[in-house]
C-alpha cells in the first residue's frame, strides 16, 4: 500500500501530462517505464537495506532518485492544477478547456528546475540562524548563555561522513556553551552507518554534547546506537536531566526518549521522570524529538523546549499538513503559556525526500536571555 500511494502522482504524470503529448507511442511507453521507475524509489530502497529509510545506493544515484521523484510529485501538483482551471473554463464559458502542449513541457521543465533547486537546498551543510530567548528567572550566570540545537541530522548515504565532518566543523567554530541534538541523528544500521556517524566525535562545548533519540533511532537497533552515541562522547538524556552549573547557579537539562519508543518495545516517553529530582526554582530547558506534547511540558514548567521532527514542513504549501500531526507546530519560536517551542526545521532531514522549498536547514545558535521583569 505504501508504494502504491507514492506511485499515484506518477500515474497521473503519466495520464495527464506524458500521454496526451505528440509523441510515438515508443518514445511514450520509454519515458513511462523511467516515470515508474523513479517512482519506486522507495521500493528500491527496501529492497536494498530491507528499510525504506535507508537507500543503500551511491551518493549520486540517491540525489538523482530524489530530484526525480520530487519532479514527479511537483509536476503531478501543477498539472492537478492546470486541470482545474481547464475544467473551470469548460464550466463558465464554451471553451473546450484543452490544455496546449507547451503548457504542459512549460510545466515539466519548471517541475525539474525547482526538484534540482529543492534538493540542493537539502543537501548543502546548513547555514546558522540566531534564535534569541527570553527566560523568567533566568540566573544572573547564565544570562548569555549559548547553545546550539542540532537536529534529523540523518546520518546516510545522502549526509555520509565528509559532511558530517563540514557540519562538525561548523559547528565548533561557533564557540557555543553546549551542544544539543534532539534526535534523529541516522538512517541505516550501526554496521552501515559506523563511518557516516564517526565525526560526531569531533563535537566540543565546555558544558557537553547531549543527544536524544528520535523515532528513527528506533527503526535501527536502538539499543546498538544508544551505546555507540556514549562512545562517542555524547551524554544521553532519555528520560532523565544534568544540572548545568555557574558556580552556585543551576540550569537544567532534561531529555526524554521519543513518543513512538513504546511501540518498539522501549522506555515510553516520560517527562516525570525526566524531571523527577531537579533542583527546584532552576529553569528547565528540555529536549523532545517531536513537539506535539509541547503543552504538557509547559504545564510542567519547561521554561524552553527545543525540537525537531518536522523538516520544517520541507515544501512551502506542505508545511499546514505537518504541523496537523504536531499539535499545530511545524517551524520556529511558539509561546506555549509561559514556555517557549523552538521547533527546528533540521540539519539534514529523511534521505527518502530530501526537498527542501521554503523551509531552510539550519544551524541554530540558541542565546538565552533574561526576561526583563513587568
Amino acid at each position: 500500500m505504501f508504494h502504491l500511494i507514492f506511485g499515484l502522482p506518477c500515474l497521473y504524470v503519466i495520464a495527464r501530462v506524458l500521454w496526451p503529448l505528440p509523441w510515438p507511442f515508443a518514445v511514450k511507453a520509454g519515458v513511462a517505464v523511467i516515470l515508474l521507475v523513479a517512482s519506486q524509489y522507495h521500493l528500491w530502497s527496501r529492497l536494498s537495506s530491507g528499510s525504506v529509510f535507508s537507500p543503500e545506493f551511491p551518493r549520486a544515484l540517491v540525489i538523482v532518485f530524489n530530484w526525480a521523484f520530487g519532479a514527479i510529485v511537483l509536476l503531478a501538483a501543477m498539472q492537478l492544477a492546470l486541470d482545474g482551471v481547464a475544467l473551470i473554463a469548460r464550466l463558465v464559458s464554451e471553451s473546450s478547456g484543452a490544455i496546449p502542449a507547451g503548457w504542459r513541457y512549460g510545466a515539466a521543465a519548471l517541475a525539474m528546475l525547482l526538484a534540482a533547486v529543492a534538493v540542493r537546498q537539502a543537501v548543502r551543510v546548513p547555514p546558522l540562524k540566531d534564535v534569541t530567548v527570553e527566560i523568567e528567572n533566568l540566573p544572573t550566570r547564565f544570562d548569555g548563555y549559548t547553545l546550539l540545537q542540532l537536529t534529523d541530522l540523518h546520518l546516510s548515504r545522502l549526509f555520509p561522513a565528509a559532511w558530517a565532518r563540514k557540519v562538525v566543523a561548523r559547528s565548533n567554530a561557533l564557540g557555543v556553551d553546549l551542544i544539543v541534538v534532539t534526535g534523529d541523528l541516522i538512517d541505516g544500521s550501526l554496521a552501515a552507518r559506523r563511518t557516516d556517524v564517526a565525526p560526531l566525535r569531533g563535537l566540543r562545548a565546555p558544558d557537553g554534547v547531549w543527544v536524544i533519540p528520535g523515532n528513527h533511532e528506533y527503526f535501527f537497533e536502538y539499543t546498538a546506537w544508544m551505546h555507540h552515541y556514549a562512545e562517542l562522547g555524547m551524554g544521553l538524556l532519555a528520560n532523565r536531566h544534568t544540572v548545568l552549573k555557574r558556580g552556585d547557579e543551576a540550569l537544567v537539562l532534561a531529555g526524554v526518549t521519543d513518543l513512538s519508543a513504546s511501540h518498539s518495545g522501549q522506555p515510553p516517553h516520560d517527562l516525570d521522570a525526566a524531571l523527577a529530582g531537579a533542583p527546584s526554582g532552576a529553569p528547565i530547558v528540555l529536549l523532545d524529538h517531536q513537539p506535539r506534547e509541547a503543552r504538557q511540558a509547559a504545564s510542567k514548567g519547561v521554561a524552553l523546549q527545543l525540537s525537531g521532527h518536522t523538516h520544517g514542513g520541507m515544501i512551502a504549501g506542505l508545511d499546514n499538513l505537518v504541523a496537523r500531526a504536531n499539535g499545530g507546530f511545524v517551524s520556529g519560536a511558539y509561546a506555549v503559556g509561559a514556555m517557549t517551542l523552538y521547533v527546528n526545521n533540521g540539519t539534514g532531514l529523511w534521505p527518502g525526500f530530501a526537498l527542501r522549498l521554503g523551509a531552510s536547514s539550519e544551524l541554530t545558535r540558541i542565546t538565552l536571555r533574561a526576561k526583563p521583569r513587568a
